[in-house]
């Protein structure tokens, strides 16, 4: 209830496409958005927003905010890992981390960066 009392900016009740954007990301207006808000968008139509309207609804954000299973995030770490590992080493440095930070805090695998500033001996 929170996440969406502090994302809906409109006060319908639901949060939109933009509203759920605006919440990860503020661009300079007219300027093209990084590739990870791209890969956000595309999550919040094909995973996010489950009923397709368009919004997401306070049992939709439930859902993402509390998935059913913990094993939501296993797909999202090899395409981490992919994007990140420039080495090729199979390991990430917090050099390689900090070199592609925009897509580490767009992701939900780290909390959309929380958990960066927390040690973790597989990063």
């Amino acid at each position: 209830q929170e996440t969406l009392e502090d994302m809906d900016k409109d006060g319908d009740g639901f949060i939109q496409e933009d509203e759920y954007i605006a919440e990860l990301y503020e661009g300079s207006p007219g300027a093209p958005e990084p590739p990870w808000v791209l890969e956000e968008r595309t999550q919040f139509v094909g995973a996010r927003d489950r009923d397709g309207d368009g919004r997401l609804n306070p049992e939709e954000v439930g859902y993402w905010l509390r998935p059913p299973t913990a094993g939501w995030a296993l797909p999202m770490h090899p395409n981490l890992l992919h994007h990140a590992n420039r080495s090729g080493d199979g390991l990430l440095s917090r050099a390689e981390v900090l070199a592609s930070w925009e897509l580490f805090v767009g992701s939900r695998a780290t909390t959309y960066g929380e958990d960066l500033g927390r040690p973790h001996d597989e990063l």
